[in-house]
């Protein structure tokens, strides 16, 4: 086997750990009842491995990672509103960090996971505005965007450490 097999071999062996880790992690949160009186509002820890990904792989591979883990997490949840809810929020995020990732510097990648969730609450508001066809849920946007910016660094601190123990 040549080296660049055996190289596309152990990334693709590590894409599928990590998408099945965050499918974990996003079933076990699934599970958690939401304590909070705002709907949608958790601390998606899924999203440590999004972070990762995106300082790790290319655009393409961390997109992979993604799209499976939604799927296969409203498919293991049984909740349908769950993916479409989940797409919007990613696609938005995603895009917003492969963005970020351009500017901000992998040390201080805590900033473009709470840019990150911001750009996914964001997205989740724009898709609940449209399947509920009303603006209304958009009073609930200010709150998540501050508790998302509060999970986003906390994700991306776990992310960062992550990425200097891996690399070690």
């Amino acid at each position: 086997m040549t080296s660049e097999k055996k190289t596309d071999t152990k990334k693709l062996a590590e894409m599928g750990l990590l998408t099945a880790v965050a499918l974990i992690i996003f079933i076990i949160e699934a599970r958690i009842p939401n304590l909070s009186p705002v709907p949608g509002m958790k601390l998606g820890l899924a999203n440590i491995v999004t972070v990762y990904a995106v300082y790790r792989f290319r655009a393409h591979e961390t997109a992979l990672i993604v799209l499976a883990r939604i799927i296969l997490g409203s498919v293991f949840c049984g909740n349908v509103s769950v993916m479409l809810y989940s797409m919007s929020g990613a696609a938005l995020c995603l895009a917003g960090m492969l963005f970020i990732r351009k500017i901000i510097p992998e040390k201080y990648l805590f900033l473009a996971s709470a840019a990150g969730a911001v750009f996914h609450n964001t997205g989740q508001t724009i898709a609940a505005m449209l399947i509920m066809k009303t603006t209304a849920v958009a009073v609930y946007w200010p709150f998540l965007v501050v508790s998302g910016i509060i999970a986003g660094i906390f994700t991306g601190l776990c992310a960062g450490f992550l990425l200097k123990k891996i690399k070690k």
